[in-house]
């Protein structure tokens, strides 16, 4: 049975079992806000106050070549080699694709509810998993400059006016939303998964290494072709329910896809209970991929494509007041390397979904995959920074102000201009 775990600094974390509406009256018994929330003066009006907002972490470095593949980009193909994906891409337009596992996706993207992001970074340009995750989560200038979340700034700057709840996804809440305001917690699976982040650790640490940095690439994929023979043999792991691994030789079994669904239509359940959360973060493990990327990815992406296919359907008519951003700490090497994977780069794609989405092409700029064009002859050169595009979301979708976001939310980010005319 999963457990549900409410996480304050006030209380004790404490397993339950029950209903979506007996989480929060068990909460309201402690005299727990899960999370607080307003929006201003102005804006406090009932469409707005109906709003909700959804932030998924892809942790590990996912591939934005791959998430939306740019086969219509003459270089495309000489680059990826084995890796590109060509007729099985599920076209956009004349240029950009999405990878064939995110058909849930592509189907918003038909109706008008889901964008690509291409060109997209953080400000970190250390290809640190650790560095990239805390810039991209503590939304700062700068690396270990701050130890709490935008998103629990962005809360706290808006919990002067309306009082509502907000729930990570996870066995504790991740660094995006960590700060002054409590929040809760809600973990559907086993608490850490650390046989999976034990790679990323070591990957990190040993990397400037000339010797040690590819010999662990090589046995990386070693590991991950003998799983790979293997895989489908031992059925779903616990792990799979928060990100863990699923199987990588193909898409996961179908019992994966079962949890990964059921996973987010109960988050968008919570949402709509009476005066249930109005943000959410998830945060998914497993997207870096230095050897066997193509199998890896397969499984991770069919995983997130059902974690968001569930929260859509889960939702209900409350999905037209929702946006949902999926964000990485940062994308990988144009060009594969010798595993059948790609290291750490730079920029990556990310997703916007919501009925609360306006229709549109992509967000940002394409700056090519022509070498010249390349950011230090290897990574997609970002074109956007990520801070502008949280600011874009939060001003129009949540109501926060230019002044709160550049002072409070984002601090020092006045260069990143919000993107407007998301939503």
């Amino acid at each position: 049975m999963n457990a549900f775990t409410l996480s304050s600094p006030l209380l004790p974390s404490s397993p339950l079992f029950p209903s979506r509406r007996g989480l929060l009256a068990t909460a309201a018994g402690f005299g727990l806000s899960l999370q607080l929330m307003a929006v201003p003066a102005l804006a406090a009006d009932g469409a707005l106050n109906r709003r909700k907002l959804i932030v998924v972490i892809c942790r590990g470095g996912m591939d934005g070549l791959s998430v939306a593949p740019p086969i219509g980009d003459g270089e495309y193909r000489g680059l990826r080699g084995s890796l590109a994906l060509n007729d099985s891409a599920l076209p956009l337009d004349g240029t950009f694709a999405l990878h064939p596992q995110l058909a849930a996706v592509h189907a918003l993207a038909r109706a008008g509810e889901a964008r690509i992001v291409p060109a997209v970074a953080t400000p970190d340009r250390a290809r640190s998993h650790f560095e990239a995750q805390d810039v991209l989560e503590t939304g700062a200038a700068g690396v270990y400059s701050t130890t709490s979340g935008w998103l629990n700034r962005a809360v706290e700057t808006l919990s002067a006016h309306r009082k509502v709840d907000a729930l990570s996804v996870g066995p504790t809440a991740p660094l995006i939303l960590r700060g002054k305001v409590q929040t809760a917690s809600w973990s559907p699976g086993r608490s850490v998964d650390a046989e999976a982040r034990l790679p990323i650790l070591l990957q990190d640490l040993y990397r400037n290494d000339p010797l040690l940095g590819p010999a662990l690439a090589r046995g990386l994929a070693t590991e991950t072709m003998a799983k790979d023979a293997t895989a489908g043999l031992e059925g779903v792991q616990p792990a799979a329910m928060m990100g863990g691994k699923v199987g990588t030789a193909g898409a996961p079994p179908q019992q994966g896809r079962d949890a990964a669904r059921t996973m987010g239509a109960s988050l968008a359940g919570f949402m709509r209970e009476p005066g249930g959360p109005t943000v959410a973060a998830i945060s998914l493990d497993g997207f870096d991929s230095h050897a066997n990327q193509a199998g890896l990815l397969t499984a991770r992406l069919a995983y997130l494509d059902a974690v968001l296919d569930g929260v859509r359907s889960g939702l209900g008519p409350e999905w037209k007041d929702t946006v949902v951003v999926v964000a990485t700490e940062f994308g990988r090497t144009a060009r594969a390397n010798g595993t059948g994977g790609t290291d750490h780069g730079t920029a990556s794609t990310a997703l916007l979904l919501g009925g609360a989405l306006k229709p549109g092409g992509i967000v940002g700029d394409w700056p090519t995959l022509k070498v010249q064009a390349l950011y230090e002859n290897r990574d997609v050169t970002p074109t956007l920074d990520m801070r502008g595009l949280f600011k874009g979301v939060l001003a129009e979708h949540m109501g926060v102000d230019r002044a709160a976001l550049e002072n409070a939310v984002f601090p020092n980010s006045a260069a990143a201009k919000p993107v407007m005319g998301l939503v």
